[in-house]
């Protein structure tokens, strides 16, 4: 069925390598939302020739092609940038490998529009094909995420599924070189909290397909696992830097709910 442009929330699918499951990605958003934006990182599977042709059949559909990998968060940003130049203000971003249900960007974006001030926050809930290390390693994240806000209410750092207003997170981005690769989800939460932009959570069922099935996973166990350690490091050192500032804005919203 298709939908009518929304001139202010568009969906934005970053796509680095993700196999034939993003063809199926691409054309359930669009039956669910209009327009699209894949943001094609690179890539050497043939894939963006394919979105390209889909696009060109597609007025809702628009694909960009990066000339080389830059990483997750990189694709988003150039995706950001894009948006605010056409005018949008909330992106909602969302894997590209069919992992996050595409049938639920209607209600991400219904909550968006009543709350345009907050980040829409997926919180996976997980079914038996979640991989159990994936599982419980994204709780120590989780935990530093909620210490390093002072539990600002963020659900899960790590779900890629989620609304964000484009201009916090587009200048936020633009005033340090973090957040470009796999560390962008979580660090996007925390800073945003920081900037006193509130997130709203809503459940939201996650699927991973095994590799017979088509699912094509760049996580790297020990690299990404790095990498998230040093960006909590930051983030850590960080959050002691605005401990007044968080625990005086705890202190106020306990009082206002009190």
């Amino acid at each position: 069925m298709e939908t009518r442009p929304s001139c202010s929330h568009l969906v934005l699918i970053p796509s680095y390598n993700p196999g034939e499951k993003v063809y199926a990605t691409v054309q359930q958003a669009r039956a669910s939302w209009n327009p699209v934006w894949v943001i094609v990182d690179g890539g050497t599977d043939g894939t963006r020739e394919g979105l390209e042709r889909l696009a060109a059949e597609d007025p809702g559909l628009k694909v960009v092609a990066l000339s080389d990998n830059q990483g997750k968060g990189a694709a988003v940003l150039h995706g950001l940038e894009l948006a605010s130049t056409a005018g949008f203000s909330h992106v909602l971003t969302m894997d590209s490998d069919g992992q996050h249900p595409a049938d639920r960007i209607p209600e991400f974006m219904q909550a968006s529009q009543s709350h345009p001030a907050a980040m829409i926050l997926g919180v996976p809930v997980f079914d038996a094909s979640a991989p159990s290390l994936r599982v419980k390693g994204r709780r120590v994240s989780n935990w530093w995420a909620n210490l390093e806000t002072l539990w600002a209410g963020i659900g899960d750092s790590l779900f890629g599924f989620r609304v964000y207003p484009v201009e916090p997170l587009r200048r936020l981005m633009r005033s340090q070189r973090w957040m470009r690769h796999f560390d962008f989800d979580p660090e996007a939460a925390v800073r945003l909290c920081w900037r006193g932009v509130p997130p709203v959570n809503l459940p939201t069922p996650v699927q991973y397909f095994a590799p017979e099935d088509g699912g094509v996973s760049h996580f790297r166990y020990v690299r990404d696992n790095v990498l998230l350690t040093w960006m909590h490091v930051r983030l850590f050192l960080g959050f002691l830097v605005r401990l007044p500032l968080l625990a005086g804005r705890r202190f106020t919203r306990h009082r206002a709910t009190g």
